[in-house]
């Protein structure tokens, strides 16, 4: 095996040295890296990779079911103590077979791992000792990489970065740039930006990372990067038969149904409307960012619209409350229900916000607030009967729906 190892120190390229050792131990190998993302694979036959094997292989990544069961086993802490190969027994109700796995290491960093399916027979002690020598190498190798990869990350990082800060002057200019890194331009785009200013750095980037792997990255259009406290996604199609807005809303649905959201407070969410100019990334950002700051100023984004066309009403905020305060404004009714909010613990002043946003039609509103529709007309009753709020008032209505947006941002 010496003149084997001789090949796989000299290659720096991951398929090639997957290949020999696939090749060498006559069994199916799978290399992730340190974030459990597929770097290459090989086999004799294909149909001698397990159930594990072929879902890490279709999605790229290890499937989250596979790696919670490795978390609950304990086999993600040896992953990080166990320094050379050691054997993972079969384990049925994921699909994975026996194998053996080691991690790959440089100057003590893991920076990846090898996954070899036992087939038939066990590895022998010399091929473990092979195992972990190659595992040092492609350790090294993966270091190397990421250090390019890195390097041309934060250039393309950089170029939108200027570009959505209207650092170009014409779009000629931004596609020379552009043209230099090698960097395929969307078609079609739209900014989302993601602010997370009170979360630690270490959750933004687990954010950022998070992002990244929803978004549909397969024409290479659409970036993640840092700009200040916000995570700035630009949404990019290389087809007009796609829309940036609906794969925007997408990433947003995944997000608010994967994270948690006490990990993840205070976190606010705005996309700018959709162009085709590139010098209009600009334009897209500062329409995100509007949103974010009003979201940020109400203290929720609950009710609130992600995207900037939808904003509506809510664009004049800012000076329907300099209005309010110049001549000393304040909505009685909202008050009279703020003072029974104080005295009885109810919940008189969230339900009549459900209660507009959803057209003063009961049924939509008790499902989105998760209460029996007699609890609703209850508190409708005690709304009516507390105020002179007239709900058949179209022009009140308006009213009485900014007035709370106002009052929500001066009680934050």
């Amino acid at each position: 095996m010496k003149e084997l190892l001789e090949k796989i120190y000299t290659s720096t390229d991951l398929d090639k040295i997957t290949d020999l050792i696939s090749n060498e131990l006559k069994k199916p190998v799978i290399l992730e890296s340190d974030h459990f993302f597929l770097l290459a694979y090989n086999s004799y036959y294909i149909n001698q990779f397990d159930l594990a094997n072929q879902q890490t292989i279709f999605s790229k990544k290890c499937p989250l079911n596979i790696f919670e069961a490795f978390v609950e086993t304990g086999i993600i802490d040896q992953l990080k103590t166990i320094t050379g190969p050691f054997r993972i027994h079969e384990m049925k109700e994921i699909g994975l077979n026996q194998r053996v796995v080691v991690s790959a290491k440089y100057q003590d960093t893991i920076m990846g791992y090898i996954w070899v399916q036992e087939i038939n027979e066990k590895l022998t002690d010399e091929e473990m000792d092979f195992l972990h020598e190659a595992s040092l190498h492609i350790g090294k190798v993966i270091y190397k990489r990421n250090n390019v990869v890195q390097q041309k990350d934060e250039d393309i990082e950089n170029l939108f970065r200027k570009a959505i800060n209207n650092g170009f002057s014409t779009e000629k200019e931004l596609r020379w740039e552009a043209k230099q890194l090698d960097i395929i331009l969307p078609s079609i785009f739209c900014i989302m930006v993601v602010n997370a200013s009170h979360a630690e750095e270490e959750l933004i980037e687990e954010l950022k990372i998070t992002i990244r792997s929803y978004l549909n990255l397969k024409d290479n259009t659409s970036h993640v990067l840092i700009d200040r406290s916000n995570i700035v996604i630009v949404v990019g199609c290389y087809s007009f038969k796609y829309s940036p807005m609906e794969a925007s809303l997408q990433v947003i649905e995944n997000l608010l149904s994967n994270f948690n959201t006490e990990r993840y407070s205070n976190i606010y969410i705005g996309i700018g409307n959709e162009y085709q100019q590139l010098l209009s990334l600009h334009n897209s950002y500062e329409e995100a960012l509007e949103v974010v700051e009003l979201t940020e100023k109400l203290g929720t984004q609950e009710n609130v619209p992600y995207e900037y066309d939808k904003l509506g009403i809510f664009r004049y905020l800012d000076l329907i409350s300099e209005k309010n305060n110049k001549i000393q404004y304040r909505n009685n009714n909202l008050q009279r229900l703020m003072d029974k909010n104080h005295e009885s613990q109810t919940e008189l002043l969230k339900t009549l916000e459900y209660y507009l946003v959803n057209n003063c039609k009961l049924k939509p509103t008790s499902k989105q607030m998760f209460i029996h529709p007699n609890t609703l007309n209850y508190r409708i009753k005690q709304i009516t009967e507390l105020t002179s709020i007239n709900f058949s008032d179209f022009n009140q209505k308006c009213q009485l729906y900014l007035d709370l947006m106002l009052l929500k941002g001066k009680n934050r």
